[in-house]
């Protein structure tokens, strides 16, 4: 490869690793074309997923500010650049992963974070982002009503005490 074909593949993805949300070093020796393909069609429009050269991949990754994946840019590397979701592409790695025990997840960064290959099947443990937002928007909903509740019963606890205690003045007074 000429200079200038290696310079603009660096530029490249380095370019993906700065626009995308994380990415997730994969080893991929011993899959087929067409098991690539058919984890390119699982991971969806949130991933891209890249076969690429270790040294030049290693490059782009300093360029971009990430030094923590130097160590894993050993025997035959492949990518994966999430721009949606991290959670939904790390479980089409870890179910494809489970399919096919030829792929393995090596590691990964997640907004600048370096993550290891455990952290990442943790991450593929999450619920999606809007089933976490859906979750927190109901506890909110649940809080206020219990707040509103709780206001609300002040104010007619003491009217019923108000009430009470008129109707003791009133039999206290007729006693008399």
């Amino acid at each position: 490869m000429a200079r200038p074909d290696k310079a603009a593949a660096v530029a490249e993805l380095t370019d993906k690793f700065r626009s995308s949300n994380a990415a997730v070093l994969t080893e991929y020796r011993g899959l087929t074309v067409a098991q690539i393909k058919q984890l390119r069609r699982s991971l969806g429009e949130n991933a891209q997923y890249a076969v690429v050269k270790n040294t030049l991949t290693k490059i782009a990754a300093n360029e971009a500010g990430i030094t923590t994946l130097d160590d894993q840019f050993a025997g035959p590397t492949a990518v994966a650049f999430v721009t949606g979701d991290p959670v939904e592409s790390a479980k089409s790695l870890r179910d494809f992963a489970k399919d096919n025990p030829n792929l393995i997840i090596k590691g990964g960064v997640l907004d600048g974070k370096a993550l290891s290959a455990d952290e990442i099947k943790k991450l593929a443990d999450l619920e999606s982002r809007e089933v976490l937002l859906a979750k927190l928007a109901g506890a909110m909903k649940g809080k206020q009503s219990q707040a509103a509740a709780l206001f609300q019963a002040l104010p007619s606890k003491l009217v019923r005490t108000v009430d009470a205690l008129r109707a003791k003045q009133a039999e206290q007074g007729g006693a008399e």
